[in-house]
């Protein structure tokens, strides 16, 4: 029976880390792996289409959201939101496209220019925005989902009072899709995105009909304005301030972005400049905003006509369901459910795009940061972890579309303006001086947006903080915890390091850790003299000198290359560069046992301070408390204590 419940555990742990994340996997530099052939891609048409699903999922609910913002002045307001969208996102999402085309988005771009830790910490504060705008994008998507289910003629009187419920569902089963496997994604939502979209034209054609034959309406909606506003520039200055309200429109570019490894590229593409995949990515950027600019523009026209003020507040027939509203008024109740099965659909789906997002950018960050366990690079244990918060975050707001917009909409901000002002550096570095102004201009309409939308609506800024707060903690504790683990990805020797090893591995292999100083030869011959004196070992036993140099201590995983040189013509010293320097003795000791056959040993001397002071200084800057920290990393890498490297301290 143990043997049983213990092979059933094995095959469960299997099945959980079956497989990485294809869009996450990472080499053990760091960087992006060689991705797949470029002919093996989907044409950027069919890969718009997934990243549709959530950016043109919103029309479910932003022209409700417009109506609630701007009242009257919706579709004014919307016009500023697609002059924005086309000048101002469209341009910098190119260029993102361009500078980081293998789907690390704006944030790999930021990574470049800070280094050591407050590069690491600026970039975790971007992943909890990250995550805000991902995690509300399948909260909300699928709250807004089930209003439609809940709205809907034929179910209301049954599904009453229990969206909450339905919801919870919704985001059960988007995560249960994950599980089984995201295979023939893009399939799904090119039907989706194509029916939905085809019946949103049916909805819009309708309502624009009804406009132009019944003429009151537009002379009515005029009348109410000039009396409201006054005039034309006084409405176009109410549009302006009101238009950070409508900041949802704005999503899914990030998204458009992260899928961009799925793009079919040129056969002639390479790593380092997949042109074809960056034209592709372009094209569906464009074309995508295109679309949705056309219909936020037609929707919030028709839906401010056409439904009744009333109707948009909470608890009316139009709050975040306006154009199923409509198509139930205006072409009868079947058409209205299949609408409304459709509006489901999609946006259930668009929590889909929402978790590749997620999957794509947290395994990407994370493990290499050593701030997250391996299995955070494996898809199902990470789909869990989504999933709970997500069932966390529909709790908390009570499954409200109308209470998740202004956290949604931070998060959505805060991405936007970190990539406008990414691309505004890459352009000033590349010299081009009219770009530069021109991505600084919108940097400065987004930072605009952005604060003014976080002082409207500041739980939108609350809830992205408490994202970045339990980032930030959970990371810093999975680093701690994975302190003492072996993290070096690979060992290379040169020639004249080869040259020693096989030299000294005829006799006892003797290494001592020396702390480069001034390099003279009274430093190596004192050393020597020391570790001799400590250790009571005999003259005419021979000794290697090895030196570590801290590169980025903040980095967690890396290669060790090993040089040998020497020095003062008698002193042998191999010559490393590394994160941490108790990590790469441990990751030389062990490589040099497993070529040679031998047990090594390594001298120390101790560490002078207090021990917690210096293992913090482990912890921050790799260096401190040397020598038992790598006699704790050799422990953990090599349990059998005869197989172990020893470790001499004096």
């Amino acid at each position: 029976m143990a043997t049983t419940h213990g092979h059933r555990q094995g095959r469960l742990r299997a099945w959980m880390l079956e497989g990485l994340s294809d869009m996450a996997r990472t080499t053990p530099q760091g960087e992006a792996a060689e991705p797949e052939p470029s002919h093996k891609g989907q044409p950027w048409w069919r890969v718009m289409c997934l990243t549709g699903v959530d950016y043109f999922s919103t029309l479910g609910y932003q022209p409700g959201i417009a109506a609630l913002a701007a009242g009257l002045l919706s579709p004014v307001a919307t016009i500023v939101l697609v002059i924005v969208t086309l000048v101002g996102a469209l341009p910098v999402y190119r260029r993102v496209a361009e500078e980081s085309p293998h789907g690390e988005g704006s944030i790999a771009m930021l990574e470049r220019l800070l280094s050591f830790w407050k590069g690491k910490l600026f970039v975790l504060t971007l992943l909890g925005f990250a995550a805000t705008d991902f995690l509300i994008t399948i909260t909300l998507s699928a709250a807004d989902a089930s209003t439609h289910l809940v709205e809907n003629p034929h179910l209301t009187d049954t599904l009453h009072n229990k969206q909450m419920v339905i919801t919870l569902v919704l985001v059960a089963l988007l995560g249960a899709v994950f599980l089984k496997g995201f295979l023939e994604a893009i399939g799904v939502a090119v039907v989706l995105v194509g029916i939905y979209l085809s019946l949103n034209v049916v909805v819009v054609a309708t309502g624009l009909w009804h406009v132009i034959t019944k003429e009151h309406v537009i002379t009515d909606w005029t009348t109410a304005l000039t009396a409201q506003h006054g005039n034309a520039f006084a409405m176009i200055g109410v549009a302006l301030l009101v238009f950070p309200k409508l900041a949802l429109g704005l999503s899914g570019f990030e998204t458009g972005v992260a899928v961009m490894p799925h793009v079919k590229g040129d056969p002639t593409d390479t790593e380092e400049r997949p042109a074809g995949r960056i034209r592709g990515a372009k094209k569906l950027l464009t074309t995508a905003a295109v679309i949705m600019s056309v219909f936020l523009v037609c929707t919030s026209f028709i839906t401010t006509l056409l439904i009744p003020e009333k109707e948009f507040e909470s608890g009316g027939q139009a709050n975040g369901r306006a154009l199923a509203y409509l198509a139930h008024e205006y072409l009868g109740s079947a058409f209205g459910t299949v609408y409304d099965v459709s509006t489901i659909a999609i946006l259930w789906f668009a929590g889909a795009s929402a978790m590749a997002g997620l999957l794509n950018l947290m395994p990407r960050y994370l493990p290499r940061y050593g701030m997250a366990p391996h299995w955070a690079r494996a898809v199902r244990p990470m789909v869990i972890v989504f999933t709970l918060i997500a069932f966390l975050v529909t709790w908390i707001f009570d499954a409200d579309v109308d209470a998740q917009g202004g956290a949604y909409a931070t998060g959505v901000l805060v991405l936007i303006c970190s990539a406008a002002i990414a691309v505004t550096i890459a352009s000033r570095k590349a010299r081009q001086r009219n770009w530069t102004i021109g991505f600084a201009i919108i940097s400065a309409v987004f930072l605009y947006t952005t604060v003014v939308n976080v002082i409207e609506r500041p739980d939108g800024v609350k809830i992205g903080a408490c994202f970045i707060a339990g980032i930030i903690l959970v990371s810093l504790l999975s680093r701690l915890a994975r302190a003492f683990e072996l993290r070096v990805t690979h060992v290379t020797f040169d020639a004249m390091a080869e040259r020693f090893v096989r030299d000294i591995a005829s006799r006892r292999i003797r290494f001592i850790a020396n702390e480069p100083d001034n390099r003279d030869i009274g430093e190596y011959r004192e050393k020597i003299d020391q570790i001799r004196h400590d250790n009571d070992v005999p003259a005419q036993e021979d000794f290697v000198f090895v030196e570590v140099t801290v590169l980025d201590p903040s980095e967690f995983e890396g290669g060790l290359n090993v040089r040998g040189e020497v020095l003062h013509s008698r002193y042998r010293v191999l010559t490393l560069e590394a994160t941490s320097i108790p990590n790469a003795l441990a990751a030389l000791l062990l490589h040099i046992r497993d070529s040679t056959g031998r047990v090594p040993h390594i001298y120390f001397e101790w560490t002078e301070g207090n021990p917690l002071a210096n293992f913090l200084r482990f912890f921050l800057f790799g260096q401190g408390e040397v020598a038992p920290v790598t006699r704790e990393v050799l422990r953990e890498a090599e349990p059998n204590p005869a197989r172990r490297p020893r470790v001499h301290v004096g």
